[in-house]
């Protein structure tokens, strides 16, 4: 129990990172086309705080910062040291140099964007290659080994008369439940947060 509470927050941490990095592609082409069509850049926050739920949190909280009397920057600033995700992390870089240095933000951010896409594909490419050798020791170790098991240690059982009764077929049962359930449990914390 120490070592789950002690693991939790670094959990919900990760949760948080792959859900933000689950949309940031799209709210950042949001930001984009918001900023291209001339609407301000804390009127763009605010929508996209309306609009997406894990990077608009972020968002709503540095125009509640604004409004509050503290500078864009430092708002940006503060949000890109308390956001759990590097992507995200570099996106809000892009958006601060972009106003410290008086350049175009949707270029730079087009760019950013872009490279974030390209690491996703990466992922996604990556996913799939490590995706068959576990579909492989899936069909292996939860299904067929099971399966004859079973066969074959009932088959045992009637030629050195060894009862098997309801008992321990059950826990044959719970064990291969168990098996299944942490092998769909790696499959899904190994695929990566994208969204296509």
């Amino acid at each position: 129990m120490f070592v789950y509470f002690v693991q939790f927050p670094d959990v919900m941490l990760l949760r948080m990172q792959r859900e933000i990095d689950r949309e940031i592609v799209f709210a950042g082409r949001f930001l984009v086309v918001e900023l291209q069509s001339g609407i301000p850049l804390y009127d763009a926050f605010v929508n996209i705080a309306k609009n997406y739920p894990s990077t608009g949190k972020y968002f709503i909280e540095i125009v509640h910062q604004v409004d509050l009397g503290t500078s864009l920057d430092d708002a940006l600033n503060e949000a890109v040291e308390l956001t759990p995700s590097p992507n995200f992390r570099k996106f809000l870089w892009q958006i601060v140099n972009s106003l410290k240095t008086g350049s175009d933000i949707t270029t730079s951010l087009t760019a950013v964007i872009e490279q974030i896409q390209r690491e996703q594909i990466i992922e996604v490419k990556r996913y799939g290659r490590k995706l068959n050798p576990l579909a492989m020791f899936y069909m292996i170790i939860a299904v067929i080994a099971p399966t004859l098991g079973t066969v074959m240690l009932v088959v045992l059982s009637s030629f050195i008369s060894l009862e098997i009764d309801l008992a321990a077929l059950l826990v044959i049962a719970v064990v291969l439940g168990f098996v299944q359930f942490m092998f769909l449990a790696l499959i899904r914390s190994s695929r990566p947060a994208v969204d296509m």
